[in-house]
């Protein structure tokens, strides 16, 4: 009798995927799992979907549209089966025990999202995410991105999981309503992460289930105004009232400097995009925020202590800050966290913002 825990893998296919063949064979040969796989089908170019679509224990979902990441993989997260789910990349290849390491943390009652130990698939010995730190102005960044595995060598709580290579029960993540589909894409991991710690469940980084990340850092207009205007909707529909009160001094500041270095890089009309959807949306993005915090336990007090005041996604973002903003975004973070109180957990499982 197999008694292995079951475990659903979505991945989604979109535009040449030159990976999608290695990634759903490795997923396909992990060992300690009995998995299944959804692949969604979100506007994949190549013949890669095809060459994968006979795969045992692999189904191929086609929606009539590109859903975005949130999007599709929730719908894969519809179809599961298996008493776990996993949500890996298409460009990310597990090592055979990955998954099952995941399961094991998963597993814990009080873990909410476990998160793998990503590398570089070129140069192993070197990390892409050992989770990511998240700024409480919503930036997040690849933690620990090209520093020696040696150094992320321990399990620990990390305030985001990556979206590359992450596990849950399959009934935390639909308790936790799935990734939010108004981002479409980016910014959503952290987002679910950030509604973990507030639902009183951990993140947790987990050393030993290792994958290999074909990773390319690439910045374009289309995806800095997702991830600048998915930063604010995070802002907006996560923290309580006080908190926003607290940080906006801070957040105008950031605002006017992303705009600067929209201007610099080009893509200020995408900036200013975001800004008009989000008013032309907020409707939606109120509605957002009253499910978000209905649905929370546990208030900023206690979140902020996962957040950081610091400010180093480096050099290779394009949006690196110098020593003196990095230490006084830290001085304000730790008033602002006074201001908070000492966390405690609120009363029941709701409360108003």
């Amino acid at each position: 009798m197999d008694l292995r825990p079951t475990l659903t893998v979505v991945l989604l296919a979109y535009g040449d995927e030159p990976y999608l063949v290695e990634a759903a064979q490795a997923v396909l040969a992990s060992t300690g799992v009995d998995l299944d796989v959804v692949l969604v089908d979100n506007g994949c170019t190549s013949d890669g979907v095809e060459k994968v679509a006979g795969l045992d224990r692999l189904r191929v979902l086609r929606p009539a549209e590109n859903t975005g990441f949130a999007g599709g993989c929730n719908l894969g997260a519809a179809e599961a089966t298996g008493e776990f789910l996993a949500f890996v990349n298409s460009d990310a290849i597990v090592h055979p025990d990955a998954l099952a390491r995941l399961v094991e943390v998963a597993r814990r009652p009080d873990v909410g999202l476990a998160s793998a130990s990503l590398r570089l698939h070129d140069s192993p010995e070197q990390m892409n995410s050992a989770g990511n730190p998240v700024h409480f102005s919503g930036l997040s960044w690849a933690g620990g991105l090209g520093e020696p595995a040696t150094r992320h060598s321990h399990e620990e709580d990390v305030p985001s999981v990556t979206g590359a290579a992450c596990v849950a029960r399959r009934e935390v993540f639909e308790d936790l309503g799935g990734f939010c589909e108004l981002m479409f894409a980016y910014c959503e991991d952290a987002e679910l992460s950030l509604r973990t710690w507030q639902s009183g469940l951990r993140c947790v980084f987990v050393p030993d289930a290792v994958v290999l990340h074909h990773y390319e850092f690439a910045r374009n207009p289309l995806k800095m105004y997702l991830l600048e205007r998915n930063r604010l909707m995070l802002v907006a529909t996560l923290y309580e009232r006080r908190t926003l009160a607290l940080i906006a001094p801070a957040l105008l500041g950031l605002e006017l400097a992303m705009l600067a270095v929209a201007l610099r890089q080009g893509w200020a009309r995408q900036k200013l995009r975001g800004w008009v959807w989000l008013l032309r949306h907020r409707g939606e993005v109120r509605a957002r925020r009253d499910l978000v915090q209905a649905h929370r336990s546990v208030g900023d007090a206690a979140l902020a202590v996962r957040l950081t005041g610091d400010f180093h996604p480096g050099a290779d973002s394009g949006i690196a800050a110098p020593g003196w903003l990095r230490a006084g975004s830290r001085a304000y973070w730790s008033v602002v966290r006074r201001g908070l109180g000492r966390p405690r957990e609120l009363t029941g499982r709701a409360r108003a913002a």
